[in-house]
């Protein structure tokens, strides 16, 4: 989704890395409401990667597409929303999945416009959301292996850093 159809405000200081040739990178999203809970949808019990637990919005960066249009592509296709503002990047991670595959991943803190009541899931690959505050948040290591806590570990830095009302 080209910037200039829907312009996003990216604050400054806001770290954008730019892929080299031949990585792999995925983006991701953790959306705020007015109660300071995060959102986080559950992935299908058939995903590839990570099946049937917790995740931000989010996704891969495809051929040719900068990671903050991957970012409002994303938010667009898995809850209905517009990116409206990015406010922090929340880190840089490097993993290999079950595939074999080795991906970065740029997460962020992104504002949002459109109705949080009423997100629009990818139902062929989401099964349910929910937002979570800081009571919820050992449901967001359910059916993760150890060391597995990337979802968890970025909704507590977006919860200790962005308090309600911020």
């Amino acid at each position: 989704m080209p910037k200039e159809q829907h312009p996003v405000a990216v604050d400054g200081g806001v770290g954008i890395p730019v892929p080299r040739d031949g990585e792999v990178w995925a983006v991701g999203a953790v959306i705020l409401d007015g109660d300071g809970r995060a959102f986080a949808q559950r992935r299908g019990p058939d995903r590839r990667l990570f099946p049937d637990c917790w995740d931000v919005v989010g996704g891969h960066v495809e051929p040719g597409e900068s990671l903050l249009e991957a970012l409002v592509r994303e938010v667009a296709e898995e809850t209905g929303w517009r990116a409206r503002r990015v406010r922090r990047l929340l880190g840089v991670t490097t993993w290999t999945g079950d595939d074999g595959v080795t991906r970065h991943e740029a997460d962020y803190l992104v504002e949002v416009d459109g109705d949080l009541r009423r997100p629009a899931l990818e139902w062929s690959k989401h099964t349910s959301y929910a937002w979570f505050g800081p009571e919820d948040l050992p449901r967001l290591k359910e059916n993760r292996g150890p060391g597995e806590h990337l979802v968890h570990d970025l909704i507590v830095r977006a919860l200790r850093d962005h308090p309600p009302g911020a």
